[in-house]
């Protein structure tokens, strides 16, 4: 679907002072990007002169090398011949082959003691054709002798291999008996049953009648092969190939009527050559064994068919992508795509054709571009793939495509009609080969540019047109003169007016205007007024208003407007020339976009991305593809805010995997899709997820939810995209929505996708940036952002408040629109199936045939056994039947109970009902209603509806005594033994009070006292006592010592018991205090003294160990953490299997977790390179984890897990230090109290000792979250999750980078009274 457009033209006529001379020969200097050509010799002189000329067209200058006589040393010719012109970059060097046999280097900067022309080589026997392999390292020569010579870069010697007529033996190729009559079928009708494949004539190589027995060398592109075509004993043309070492590696089948024409194609799968038949030429293919491959005729004239002079020359380009076919007066470009060649385009030459052996000469870094030669010229051509296509904006998106073959203008309409190629819609004709195609705004025209002049046909744009477009115009040029005479490119400037490009060269305007005369009915030629000095390489056109402007591009990257008179677009300039430019209009300002040959893309001055191989721009979307295969889509803005997305295929809607070498042809907006073409030449149409949603989004802001719901149904897009997109929108524009839509079944499908999930939040994310040109902040698109109003709702269900406002309008459609009624009721989360079963019974009263339908639709929708109970719990039994009918339930299951139902009274019925369908606190208010008091009773206790049966008889207290009564033996089965107390102390029940208190906890130890001493009769002395003893026992067990010695006090009247418990909980000031008012201070020394000895010697042992832990702990750490930092991966890797668990008999592969060369980073990361060994699967076990788990919790010594287990376990010490600290305190006072000084200081240095250390170690083990954060220890984003024992340890490393919460620390105050 591509043509070759031309974008250089630039011929070179010589200087005065070589007129007379041909040129003979030419090659490029690639890093001049100059050419580099010879003079002579020729019969009236054999002075061979190189020139160097500037192809840029602001130069154009030449510049002479040097010049010598070369006498030809062989006497069969005439003058000598340059067979072979090559230029060596890297050493400034030229090397001439020639007939004559000599091999000449001409060096444009000679070193010291070398001589700027030196023979370096000679033939004795003469040379009939040379040529340097592609890596300049090795020249292949044919000489007169039937020989070939392999000759080094320093011209040494380095095989000679001679050419036999044994040399046909090399290909045996394998007959099968393909045509043989043995092999054929031979009954009845064999003849129609002929395989057409196989030829009616074998060849057996003929010479053709034109052949003019040269012999040609071509190298396939990767410089291991060459192919060699001679004339083999006078009868036949053969093509030899040839190893790199000069090995024959097979010789080519018989072909009649082969021609010394031969080109390898670079790629190196075919190699090309001519065949001349009696009605046709063709070019034919080999494949490297020898045998044919495929053909096609060149479009020849009877003339140029049967022209003795008419020697064709065969040269590929670079990049194997066009043929050039050499004729006696042009020059053809042919390009192949599924399996047709198209020729693109055609150069008439108009002087004699050079004697050069190369009239063509490919640029081997600019697959493009070429020189071409002739007698008195050199042309320099450059050409560009591109598509003529129409305009891609709605409503005119009809994605006309023009294809250029030959004289046949293929024009397909993609919108309407995908066809295939080579095929086509419409096949147009025109007089001569045609050059470019352009198409006007509203794809209407279609001006087609040939070599004799313009063709203009019109047809109808409207989607179902299939007419072929008919020719109402044309123009037919004057016969060219010189080769400034050509036109390069076409363009619209509106319907009635052309403009063509003219080469830089031309004396008249560069751009010619061609206008229709309404008078004449012709088309004529009409001023431009355009003229200016710059170069134009391009021109072209852009839509924008239902009309062209047409604009053209000079050498430097200027846009010149020939719109709007001479205005140069300033602000769109580009760097540099880009051969691909498409303008647009983005806000109030025109933007322009370019690619450059290699691949950079651009937007105005700014360069995108730098892997681009095709776009186009669309109203919305700059859409190109990369070098990566991946086709991208950004959102159109200013030049400075577009956004290049990721290459993220998977995640991102903008980026898009394609075929390897997929290019854009064109797209079509209106349909959501676009259309690129593979490398082999078919068309793929494919509907981007982000020209989709884009599309559908444009859609919902202009209220076409028709159109929106359509794509969203065809290309399988979430239905709630509808919704989220605009929410208020779309709930006040609801009765719209149906309107639209229209029908049922649709309607239903979009109610039966709604989904809580806001899926522009999820899965449809809006991507597209808006920038506020005021502050230049970045914001969403505004249309799914919510109003105040809505903030309101946002907790209600996203499903419900839809179904909802959907039932709001359709309750005045009821008879068009019954269906979605129910659908939207039971589409509700949850189902509202009652609401809908409702309906259905208000159909049932008015009209059966709707019911019944209403009934199917309803359980089609639901479960039918949902609809069954939920029909059964209207209580509308009629209903219920109806349901039951609908499903699969067999009679005999439902219609006994329903019978049953039948015969019972209204109550009694609807308590059945409730019962049946388990709900109970319904069945029991249908019980309360009957006044069956005992049978409530009984399922209350059932079912346990105690809290309901309360609340029935709230103001009955007879009957709520009982049920309480009844609920609290609940509660104790249940061992609630406080809420049981409570309900049995409510009912005055102290005895069985007492037990639950009892039963709860000694924290009840009031409550339960006081129930003991409430009831009646009352408790005896000795009961009393042993419950007093059993709540000390359980408080002294709990440490609510304080509240054991109130007891002791109260209860037991046992001071010394009390004291005691007062000392346990180290309360010695309660206990000092009770001493003295009881006056008794003889327990001084008997009671509280012990007290205080053994509270001192708890403490201090307390905390000796608690200043032994952190000597040990955290020195430890700050160790381990030393370690982690010198060597990290020693130290989560190599330390951690230190314990040994790895099996004796199970070999460690070199694809094990711990032999592979894995960074700290990669080992969390979980990305690596060694295979599959990363990926968990041996290790996702949930014993593994278990076992992982185990570890750390234990924090082995030399684990990875110590570090964390030790700083746990000093943040408890700490934690356990604060605990005691009022209680040491409170030690410090009674000893001082009773007088023991010394042990008070102990107790007190030891302490603030510890406390200090704590202070001092806080910073050291739990001030290290950001250092180590900082240093990216834990990895990625957390991007790979790990599974089994690796998920532990990961969760280890990250509990390590975390900041911990310090625990704090605060000062001991001291006793002053002890001094320092």
């Amino acid at each position: 679907m591509r043509n070759l457009r031309n974008i250089r033209y630039e011929p070179w006529t010589p200087p005065s002072q070589f007129h007379g001379r041909p040129v003979t020969a030419a090659t490029w200097d690639l890093a001049t990007d100059s050419g580099i050509c010879a003079f002579g010799p020729s019969e009236d002189s054999s002075v061979i002169e190189l020139v160097r000329v500037q192809t840029d067209p602001t130069l154009l200058e030449c510049t002479r090398i040097t010049a010598w006589d070369t006498p030809c040393p062989n006497p069969q010719l005439t003058c000598d011949k340059i067979l072979r012109l090559h230029y060596f970059g890297d050493s400034q060097t030229v090397c001439l082959v020639l007939a004559g046999g000599d091999i000449v280097v001409v060096r444009e900067e000679p070193m010291p003691g070398e001589d700027r022309i030196e023979i370096v080589g000679s033939v004795d026997a003469g040379i009939t054709s040379a040529k340097w392999s592609p890596d300049e390292e090795l020249l292949a020569i044919t000489t007169l002798a039937n020989t070939v010579v392999f000759m080094s870069r320093t011209f040494e010697g380095i095989t000679d291999i001679s050419m036999a007529e044994d040399d046909l033996k090399a290909s045996n190729h394998v007959s099968v008996g393909w045509g043989k009559k043995e092999t054929q079928f031979q009954g009845k009708g064999a003849k129609a049953l002929k395989d057409p494949t196989m030829p009616d004539k074998i060849d057996e190589g003929v010479l053709s009648p034109n052949d003019d027995s040269r012999t040609t060398i071509t190298w396939r592109g990767d410089g291991a092969y060459l192919a060699i075509s001679t004339i083999e004993g006078g009868t036949r043309r053969l093509i030899r190939v040839y190893s790199r070492e000069g090995v024959l590696d097979s010789v080519s089948e018989p072909v009649d009527g082969l021609e010394g024409a031969l080109s390898w194609r670079p790629s190196g799968n075919l190699i090309a050559s001519i065949q001349r038949l009696e009605e046709r030429v063709d070019v034919v293919f080999f494949e490297r064994n020898g045998l044919r491959h495929g053909q096609f005729s060149l479009r020849l004239s009877a003339e140029e068919l049967h022209s003795p002079d008419q020697h064709i020359t065969l040269s590929w380009n670079e990049d194997s992508t066009v043929l050039a076919v050499i004729l006696a007066d042009s020059i053809q470009l042919w390009t192949m795509g599924n399996y047709h060649w198209y020729l693109k385009q055609e150069i008439r030459t108009i002087h004699a054709v050079s004697p050069s052996t190369s009239p063509l000469v490919w640029h081997s870094e600019k697959p493009l571009r070429f020189l071409t030669i002739d007698s008195n010229h050199i042309i320099s051509f450059e050409y560009i793939f591109s598509v003529a296509r129409g305009p891609i904006c709605p409503p005119r998106d009809y994605s006309v495509v023009g294809v250029i073959d030959g004289q046949t203008i293929n024009v397909t309409p993609l919108r309407t009609a995908n066809v295939p190629p080579p095929m086509a819609l419409h096949e147009l004709k025109v007089h001569s080969n045609a050059v470019d195609i352009a198409f006007s705004a509203d794809s209407s025209l279609l001006a087609v540019l040939h070599l004799d002049g313009i063709a203009l046909f019109e047809w109808s744009a409207s989607e179902s047109a299939s007419s072929p477009p008919l020719l109402t115009g044309r123009v037919t040029f004057d016969k060219p003169k010189s080769p400034d005479d050509m036109c390069q490119q076409i363009t619209f400037t509106d319907k009635n007016h052309l403009l063509v490009l003219q080469p830089v060269g031309s004396t008249e305007e560069p751009v010619k205007r061609y206008g229709f005369n309404k008078d004449t009915g012709r088309m004529d030629q009409v001023p431009s007024g355009i003229n200016t000095n710059a170069i134009i390489r391009t021109m072209s056109g852009f839509s924008q208003d239902s009309s062209t402007h047409p604009f053209v591009q000079t050498g430097s990257g200027e846009l010149h407007s020939l719109a709007f008179g001479d205005h140069t677009l300033a602000h769109c300039k580009f760097p540099v020339y880009l051969p691909w430019t498409e303008i647009i209009l983005q806000g109030d300002e025109f933007m322009a976009f370019g690619m450059s040959s290699n691949g950079h893309l651009y937007a105005n001055s700014r360069l995108l991305v730098k892997n681009c191989t095709s776009f186009l721009i669309t109203p919305a979307h700059l859409i190109f593809t990369t070098t990566a295969h991946l086709i991208k889509f950004v959102h159109i803005t200013n030049a400075t805010d577009l956004e290049i997305p990721p290459d993220d295929p998977e995640k991102d809607e903008r980026c898009r995997s394609i075929e390897r070498g997929a290019r854009l042809i064109t797209a079509m907006p209106s349909v959501l899709s676009l259309v690129l073409q593979m490398p082999r030449g078919n068309l793929e149409t494919i509907y981007p997820r982000a020209m989709v949603l884009a599309g559908i989004r444009n859609l919902i802001d202009e209220k076409n939810y028709r159109k929106a719901f359509t794509h969203c149904r065809t290309q399988r897009v979430d239905m709630n995209l509808l919704h989220d997109h605009a929410p208020e929108q779309f709930l006040s524009n609801i009765d719209l929505f149906i309107d639209q839509v229209k029908k049922i079944s649709y309607i239903d499908l979009f109610l039966s996708s709604l989904r809580e999930e806001d899926v522009t939040q999820v899965m449809y994310k809006e991507t597209r940036v808006m920038i506020d040109p005021g502050t230049r902040t970045v914001g969403v698109n505004g249309a799914n952002a919510l109003s105040p109003a809505q903030t309101f709702v946002q907790n209600i269900s996203k499903v419900n408040r839809v179904c909802d406002a959907f039932l709001e309008v359709l309750e005045m459609r009821g008879t068009t629109n019954l269906q979605n009624i129910i659908t939207a009721n039971v589409c509700k989360f949850p189902p509202a199936l009652e609401d809908g079963l409702q309906v259905v019974a208000q159909l049932m009263k008015e009209e059966e045939a709707m019911a019944d339908k209403a009934v199917e639709h309803i359980c089609f929708l639901a479960d039918v056994n949902r609809l069954y109970d939920s029909a059964l719990g209207l209580y509308n039994l009629d209903l219920a039947l109806l349901v039951a009918q609908q499903s699969q339930k067999d009679p005999r299951e439902y219609l006994p109970f329903m019978q049953k139902l039948q015969e019972m009274t209204e109550l009694r019925r609807r308590f059945g009902i409730d019962d049946h369908l388990s709900r109970h606190e319904k069945a029991l208010t249908q019980l309360h209603a009957l006044d069956a008091f005992r049978e409530l009773q009984t399922y209350t206790q059932k079912h346990a509806l105690y809290q309901a049966a309360l609340s029935l008889y709230r103001y009955t207290p007879a009957r709520h005594g009982i049920l309480t009564e009844l609920y609290a033996r609940y509660l104790e089965s249940q061992s609630s033994f406080k809420e049981a107390a409570l309900a049995y102390e409510s009912l005055n029940l102290f005895s069985q009070a007492t037990s639950c208190y009892l039963s709860s906890g000694p924290a009840q130890w009031r409550e339960t006292l006081s129930c003991a001493l409430s009831q009646t009769p009352q408790l005896s002395s000795s009961a009393l006592e042993d419950l007093s003893t059993t709540l000390t026992e359980a408080l002294t067990e709990s440490k609510d010592h304080h509240a054991a010695a109130q007891i002791h006090l109260d209860y037991l009247s046992s001071l010394p018991n009390a004291l005691r418990s007062y000392c346990r909980g180290y309360f010695f000031a309660d206990a000092l205090h009770l001493i003295a008012r009881k006056r008794m201070p003889e327990l001084l020394e008997e009671v509280i003294d012990p007290g205080l000895t053994d509270a001192l010697a708890s403490s201090t042992e307390l905390l000796a160990e608690c200043k032994a832990q952190l000597l040990a702990q955290v020195p430890r750490i700050r160790e381990l953490r030393l370690k982690a930092l010198a060597d990290p991966l020693a130290f989560y890797e190599g330390e951690r299997g230190g314990d040994g668990e790895i099996p004796d008999d199970v070999s460690v592969a070199a694809s094990s977790r711990i032999l592979t060369n894995r960074s700290l980073f990669t080992r969390y990361t979980g990305k690596q390179s060694i295979g599959t060994a990363g990926t968990g699967v041996s290790r996702a076990t949930s014993k593994n984890r278990r076992r992982e788990e185990r570890k750390r919790a234990r924090g082995k010594k030399g684990s990875v897990y110590e570090e964390e287990y030790l700083v746990a376990s000093v943040g408890r010490l700490i934690t356990r230090i604060e605990s005691v600290r009022e209680e040491i305190t409170r030690l410090v006072e009674g000893l001082v109290r009773r007088g023991m000084w010394e042990r008070a200081r102990a107790i007190e240095v030891a302490m603030a000792e510890v406390v200090g250390m704590c202070k001092e170690c806080v910073d050291a083990v739990f001030g290290v979250g950001e250092k180590e954060k900082g240093k990216g220890v834990i990895g990625e984003r957390g991007e790979w999750k790990p599974v089994g024992g690796d998920a532990v340890l990961t969760d280890s490393i990250l509990e390590r980078g975390r900041r911990k919460d310090v625990p704090f620390v605060g000062a001991f105050e001291r006793l002053s009274l002890l001094g320092l």
